[in-house]
């Protein structure tokens, strides 16, 4: 069987190991380049144990010129990155990110946010934001692939359905999300040094974090009323997961029910979406080392408010394992390759 060579660019950051764990899985792929900065010459089981039998490139740093042998390129680089290495790309590469680089859809947003001028505005349009459940089959239109942030995924699965479906209101709806600390990259140890990080909650970006253009870009493309929402991210201390935990209104004639049956017929022909019962109270222990997200709708003590829970691992189904699974849909492989 002929399989695609691939190089994964920022190899040894969390994302990037997850990344290289579940690719040595698939039936298609073989890593051909691992690439990094700080590492070269190093092995990537330097990194991560598990890998020290498997055989691996040594990781070498990012040239152009190794674009002329690879058909697929991942990126888990810094901000910005992935755009210069964009405006290189030949026809036969497709470039699947993980960064942030090709999420907005305007420049100017990517400037707001990120404080940086995007590099390479021109390949935007040529992009797409690849939520693959919403996006479906669209993604293999297109050879750069945005790959939605973590907290997003969880956020956007569980309310774009009921948006389209005009069930709910959009004047105030109320996202508390809470993230493992791999979700802040291997740099988070040092940046939260002071914040007894393995035994305590810490809110951050509150009403300011990053993901905001990116929830209020999705929700908005998928209403025709503008949407009010706000969004507190968490820092837990677990290695992995997130729950997000959102407080809705519900529209006059729609009931929790409803909203259930919703969500289940939206997401019905979906491998890596499970709708649980009404009432079910999720744990990111469900879905730790899985693509896999769970979404439950509760009841509260009013009858027009519901609590929807949404819980993925970040590293998988909000990186990695949604980065692969948008491959599996551009190149028609099998679409749970690599992700079982």
């Amino acid at each position: 069987m002929h399989k695609l060579n691939t190089l994964i660019a920022g190899s040894t950051g969390y994302i990037g190991i997850q990344l290289v764990k579940l690719l040595i899985k698939h039936k298609n792929i073989k890593i051909k380049y691992l690439c990094g900065n700080s590492s070269i010459g190093k092995n990537v089981s330097y990194y991560d144990k598990y890998l020290k039998s498997k055989k691996l490139p040594k990781i070498i740093r990012f040239n152009k010129k190794l674009l002329k042998e690879i058909d697929i390129i991942f990126t888990a680089l810094p901000n910005g990155e992935a755009q210069q290495i964009s405006k290189n790309l030949l026809k036969k590469n497709t470039l699947i990110d993980l960064s942030a680089d090709f999420r907005l859809k305007k420049a100017s947003d990517y400037l707001k946010w990120y404080k940086q001028k995007h590099k390479a505005a021109n390949n935007i349009k040529k992009s797409i934001y690849a939520l693959p459940e919403i996006v479906s089959d669209k993604v293999k239109k297109f050879n750069i692939i945005g790959c939605p942030g973590c907290y997003p995924t969880s956020i956007l699965l569980a309310l774009i359905p009921l948006i389209k479906k005009k069930a709910i209101k959009l004047n105030n709806i109320i996202i508390d999300s809470k993230s493992g600390y791999s979700g802040a990259g291997r740099s988070v140890h040092e940046k939260y040094k002071n914040k007894n990080l393995y035994e305590s909650l810490s809110a951050y970006g509150v009403g300011f974090h990053r993901h905001n253009s990116e929830i209020n870009q999705e929700l908005n493309n998928n209403s025709n009323s503008k949407i009010n929402f706000s969004f507190t991210p968490h820092l837990s201390p677990m290695f992995k997961g997130i729950l997000s935990t959102i407080y809705i209104d519900l529209k006059l004639n729609f009931s929790i029910k409803k909203i259930h049956n919703i969500l289940k017929k939206f997401y019905k022909n979906d491998k890596f979406v499970k709708i649980k019962s009404i009432n079910s109270l999720l744990s990111t222990n469900e879905v730790i080392n899985t693509n896999n997200c769970y979404i439950s709708v509760c009841k509260t003590a009013h009858k027009n408010k519901i609590i929807v829970l949404s819980t993925i691992d970040n590293l998988i189904k909000g990186g990695a394992g949604q980065a692969i699974q948008n491959m599996n849909i551009k190149f028609d492989f099998n679409i749970d390759e690599g992700l079982k």
